[in-house]
């Protein structure tokens, strides 16, 4: 019996190597602020602590509701030399306002800039005014768009959780989009 527990040790030491590095890796995927700045396509929470998660039919119901309510799609675009780079074709919710790159974990001053300046005019610089962000689904981008919006003191925020996916599934329509050019 101790022969055996002796074999095992260093295998359970291993294993709690493991588990342990694990933890550090998943720790490494958000910053210190947490946002998940890493593998973005990947499962995301239930919920935000700062938004109302909606499904299909509660984001319908809310646009009919509130038709007022702001639609922003955070989806990725390559940027490159000062411009997006169209790379693949890209549609969107009717009516969404497409802030390419602002859902990502880190934003440099001229992305945080796009985001508070486009956000503060969408919304006539009322805080309270209802936002709606979205990507994908499996998508942190919507995410961490929402709690940058929320520390941004926006206080009636919506993530449509799985997106543009989730719509599709539903047989709506989505529309060509482009992203709003930074330097509008």
């Amino acid at each position: 019996m101790s022969y055996c527990l002796a074999r095992l040790k260093p295998l359970i030491l291993l294993g709690s190597l493991l588990v342990s590095g694990s933890a550090w890796a998943d720790n490494a995927l958000f910053s210190a602020d947490g946002y998940r700045q890493t593998h973005y396509r990947s499962p995301t929470p239930v919920s935000s602590d700062y938004a109302r998660t909606l499904d299909t039919a509660a984001l319908q119901q809310l646009l009919r509701d509130q038709p007022s309510t702001l639609l922003i799609d955070v989806y990725r675009r390559q940027w490159l030399h000062g411009q997006f780079i169209e790379d693949e074709a890209h549609a969107n919710l009717p009516g969404s306002l497409w802030l390419a790159n602002t859902g990502n974990g880190e934003l440099e001053a001229h992305w945080q800039d796009y985001f508070r300046s486009h956000l503060h005019r969408a919304s006539q610089a009322n805080l309270a005014w209802p936002i709606v962000f979205y990507c994908r689904s499996d998508c942190w981008l919507g995410w961490n768009a929402v709690k940058r919006a929320h520390h941004l003191g926006y206080s009636n925020l919506y993530w449509y959780r799985d997106g543009i996916d989730a719509w599709l599934d539903a047989g709506l329509p989505l529309i060509p989009a482009q992203p709003v050019p930074l330097q509008d």
